[in-house]
């Protein structure tokens, strides 16, 4: 069993919308000038060096936007011209939020159990619905689509989103997996319950609800004795940390956290020390040592770590993270401190930084047995080995604005451009029809 990370490429209509409340970054830079052929080649480089590490990496395509059976669904008429130049007027808030590129940030594609720990065997994934922000809610359907034509095997379960609203669902972001010699623990983390009263954030939306947890824990077959559900801290959302995946992440053996990524951060650490025994290396920082402005800020905990052989660890941070002091400071007492992770590696990935999301934010780790990985191999063109990289680099390039204002939403040549990439790039990962403009039907 070896995990793979599915980075998603980043879209070319990837702009700063400023759409996610409670997203610190999202909000700051909303209305500024993006580069989407520059984000799309930081994404390329990110993996690349993923790659070369020895970790095995793959790619999801992007979702189409503008989406235009959005606009058709929300009451827009008259062809794909005439829908966006409706979209276009007054504020353009439609528009806006029919052409978010969000679906990059792939950590919130789906929750994913692999098939050792599921009492079924099976690899269990649930697509995120998304449903705390209506820009990303309109994912679910492509994203469960894109699910089942690369998971095609019968090792493997995709469900059906959950239903919205009280099973509020942001996928693997609030999702982690840590496993020693002595066991394996899920932990499906949430910010509110939707029944009952519980403690919540006061001025950012918790978008994870307790309910979508345990349904997602029972769908995949996680038993009860591997599954905990801690609950996000009202303080940490309240400052940024939106996702868990922003003030926690943790890998195998190794949990590194903020002191308000959880409420009962100690209880929980004990229970994981008890379930997993004195194996489990956590590093957990307070707010003198490491302030949340700067965590928020600079996204440490939105690192990918990940293991390079030999039980040996690195973590591969945003460079925001190494120009923090605070930050950086943190990061490299992980990497001294004589536990698994031994050296901090640091990436350009700003396109995405400037919209709240880091190198966590852009993969799914997906862990697969040698056969699974066949049968992936055998639905799609989608591990990203060097050929691949040549394929993609060069489709972007030929597609790819490098800069793009809200204004540009409003041209019609752009939903143009992007349905001619999308439909050259299914062919070139072996999709098949993928998308509604090709005439597959929504939902």
């Amino acid at each position: 069993m070896r995990e793979v990370q599915f980075d998603g490429l980043v879209g070319g209509t990837h702009n700063y919308g400023g759409l996610s409340a409670g997203n610190v970054a999202s909000t700051a830079h909303g209305g500024k000038e993006s580069n989407p052929r520059g984000a799309a080649l930081q994404g390329l480089d990110k993996m690349k060096f993923v790659r070369d590490l020895g970790v095995l990496q793959a790619v999801f395509p992007p979702h189409q936007r503008p989406h235009l059976p959005t606009l058709r669904a929300l009451g827009l008429r008259g062809s794909d011209e005439e829908m966006i130049s409706a979209a276009a007027s007054g504020d353009a808030q439609l528009l806006r939020l029919a052409s978010s590129a969000s679906a990059m940030w792939t950590a919130n594609a789906a929750t994913v159990t692999p098939s050792c720990d599921a009492a079924d065997g099976k690899t269990h994934f649930t697509p995120a619905n998304l449903s705390e922000m209506f820009h990303r809610s309109i994912e679910a359907p492509v994203t469960t689509r894109l699910l089942r034509t690369i998971f095609a095997g019968d090792g493997f379960v995709v469900h059906d989103p959950l239903p919205p609203n009280q099973f509020a669902d942001e996928g693997a972001a609030n999702h982690t997996r840590l496993s020693t010699a002595k066991g394996t623990v899920h932990l499906f983390a949430w910010g509110r319950a939707a029944f009952g009263k519980r403690a919540k954030p006061k001025h950012y939306p918790a978008r994870q609800t307790l309910e979508a947890s345990e349904a997602i824990a029972r769908r995949h077959q996680v038993s009860a004795e591997m599954a905990r559900f801690p609950q996000q801290h009202p303080g940490g959302i309240d400052a940024g940390g939106f996702h868990t995946d922003v003030l926690a992440v943790g890998n195998e053996r190794f949990l590194m956290l903020h002191e308000l990524a959880f409420l009962g951060k100690n209880g929980l650490v004990d229970d994981l020390k008890k379930a997993l025994g004195e194996e489990l290396a956590v590093m957990a920082v307070s707010d003198a040592e490491l302030p949340v402005k700067s965590a928020i800020a600079a996204y440490p905990f939105n690192s990918q770590v990940l293991t390079v052989g030999d039980g040996e660890m690195c973590i591969v941070a945003p460079e925001d993270a190494k120009e923090d002091p605070h930050a950086h400071a943190f990061l490299e007492k992980v990497a001294a401190s004589g536990g698994p992770v031994k050296k901090v590696h640091y990436l350009d990935v700003r396109q995405s930084m400037h919209n709240g999301g880091g190198p966590a934010c852009l993969r799914l780790r997906v862990p697969l047995s040698d056969a699974e990985r066949s049968q992936v191999a055998s639905s799609a063109r989608v591990f990203f080995d060097e050929a691949l990289e040549r394929d993609l680099r060069a489709w972007v390039e030929k597609h790819y604005r490098d800069k793009l204002v809200s204004d540009d939403l409003r041209d019609p040549k752009l939903a143009r451009e992007t349905m001619t990439a999308l439909d050259e790039l299914t062919k070139l990962l072996r999709l098949g029809n993928l998308y509604d403009f090709q005439g597959v039907a929504s939902g």
